[in-house]
């Protein structure tokens, strides 16, 4: 128990002492291939300093007994699926993975916003923390639906107060995508037919917030004719073009905040075109998560900025629920990677974990000319 405790302690810490507001940020975006397929993907950002990503595979039947405030005595849960995870700093943390029944689940920081049930000592037993809720929810159901069930069984916690809360996105192979958010101490759960998702606030003020720019599409805006009174002179009016392309998305917001961040991720994600398979569509949802690559620096004040971190979006991750196949890449390799969840025996094979990079290196292909 010291151990995972000692483990905890130093993530939170990191967390407390960086500053939710501006160390966390995450962007998620859904997409449809032409022959049905569905790819989720999303970015995860920590802007202090470099962390410890890894990978999790976890087989069936693998027991894993949660965290409280108190310690390593929370609810108790025995693997029915077997899956692969993406974990941060600690591995018990998994922040997105996918089950061998398909189902996809991911963490979302929610700072300043959300309210778990109080913890109570007494329930010890049924509770979950926060940080472990994705792997519970991919070790024991295989859809939304059971999600939304078995939520009911357990009390969500978080392990201190100060560090705020997360939300959760679920998804399945038929394009389902819904919203997990706690809302004065009760789970709600949101649709969420755009399959878009950052931070706080809540995810009902993303959507409201959209109609900010409902006049934004893609292409050209058209010539206007400006003219001052009635007149017959040609040299009365004043015709004006569009400056460059895209200009039906001029007004676009392109800081790195919560709400700019949900408006481009869902105008980029609705308006690209679907591709014939799933794995043309994973590309493109690399290809548009390059938008939301913070730069070290953009978000530092002057003498802040952390050393050995060249992008404090630390890796970007892309899930083929037809196929099950987890992709990812890091801002230490750009290269594209991928598990394929098909291929495990998750009745045979073992617990284990490794880094998402052995090496911290960018690897370049030499071409000779």
């Amino acid at each position: 128990m010291k151990k995972y405790l000692l483990a905890v302690t130093v993530v939170l810490s990191a967390m407390l002492t960086a500053g939710l507001g501006d160390a966390l940020a995450c962007t998620g975006i859904g997409l449809k291939a032409k022959d049905g397929s569905r790819v989720v993907a999303r970015t995860v950002e920590w802007l202090k300093d470099p962390m410890n990503c890894g990978y999790a595979v976890v087989p069936r039947n693998y027991s894993q007994v949660s965290l409280t405030p108190e310690g390593e005595n929370g609810a108790t849960f025995s693997a029915r699926f077997g899956y692969v995870g993406i974990f941060t700093e600690y591995e018990k943390f998994v922040v997105e993975g996918v089950n061998e029944a398909g189902l996809s689940a991911g963490l979302f920081f929610f700072p300043e916003f959300g309210e778990y049930p109080e913890y109570d000592p007494a329930q010890a037993s049924v509770s979950l923390c926060d940080m472990q809720l994705v792997s519970w929810a991919l070790s024991t159901c295989s859809t939304i639906d059971e999600v939304k069930e078995a939520i009911k069984g357990v009390r969500v916690t978080g392990l201190d107060p100060k560090v705020g809360t997360v939300h959760w996105r679920f998804s399945e192979p038929c394009g389902r995508v819904v919203v997990l958010e706690y809302v004065d101490g009760e789970p709600v759960f949101y649709e969420n037919p755009i399959g878009t998702l950052t931070n706080s606030p809540g995810f009902e003020f993303h959507l409201t917030n959209l109609r900010n720019y409902v006049n934004l599409m893609p292409g050209a805006a058209p010539d206007q004719t400006l003219a001052i009174g009635n007149t017959e002179s040609a040299d009365a009016t004043l015709r004006i073009s569009p400056l460059g392309g895209n200009s039906a998305m001029l007004g676009l917001p392109g800081d790195f905040t919560p709400p700019s961040r949900f408006v481009r991720a869902a105008l980029f994600s609705t308006s690209a075109p679907e591709w014939p398979t799933s794995f043309e569509t994973v590309i493109q949802a690399f290809h548009i998560l390059n938008n939301f690559d913070i730069p070290i620096g953009a978000q530092h004040r002057e003498g802040m900025v952390p050393e050995n971190l060249p992008s404090a979006t630390q890796f970007t991750s892309a899930t083929d629920l037809s196929t099950l196949k987890l992709y990812y890449r890091t801002a230490w390799n750009q290269n594209i990677r991928c598990i394929d969840v098909k291929s495990i025996d998750f009745s045979r094979t073992k617990y284990r974990t490794a880094p998402l990079d052995k090496s911290k290196v960018q690897p370049v292909e030499m071409v000779k000319p």
